[in-house]
């Protein structure tokens, strides 16, 4: 026990106990404070988790309701386009009819106005055929063949 090697070994063990207690203290003070500050970054982390998650899923429903909107207003768009390609589809035969009824009437007009003409020029041809035959005094037989020949060129002025 006289050794000095003794005697430092025990002012050692002493030296190390006293820095120990003190180091421990400190050192556990410094964990202590540093597992909080751990701590309050996880509970930071995780509210922030739950907000994030929380607008996550409030913008997932808005864009549900995005889609639901954009397929109806889709949906209704298809419906006005059937409905005006129906309602053009109609007004367009309904264009075709009037424009055939309009057609027509101006055919029957120009028919009726060539068999008026047809009818005059019949008129003028008998009255100069009569005047023919008044003023050149022709023998009847002769009267009667251009009478003949008269009524014969009708059906060709006509038609």
């Amino acid at each position: 026990m006289n050794a000095p090697e003794f005697w430092v070994f025990v002012a050692f063990v002493i030296f190390m106990a006293l820095v120990w207690k003190k180091a421990s203290t400190t050192i556990g003070t410094a964990l202590d404070g540093r597992a909080e500050r751990i701590r309050s970054e996880l509970d930071e982390a995780e509210r922030l988790h739950k907000d994030a998650q929380a607008l996550l899923n409030g913008y997932q429903s808005r864009l549900a309701d995005a889609k639901k909107e954009a397929e109806a207003v889709l949906a209704h768009a298809r419906e006005e386009a059937a409905r005006l390609q129906a309602q053009a589809g109609s007004d367009l035969e309904a264009s075709l009819k009037r424009r055939e009824a309009q057609a027509m009437d101006r055919i029957a007009q120009a028919e009726a106005a060539a068999l008026a003409e047809v009818r005059n020029l019949t008129v003028d041809v008998a009255i100069g055929a009569s005047r023919r035959v008044l003023a050149g005094g022709l023998p009847p037989a002769q009267a009667d063949k251009l009478i003949e020949q008269s009524i014969g060129e009708l059906p060709k002025h006509l038609h």
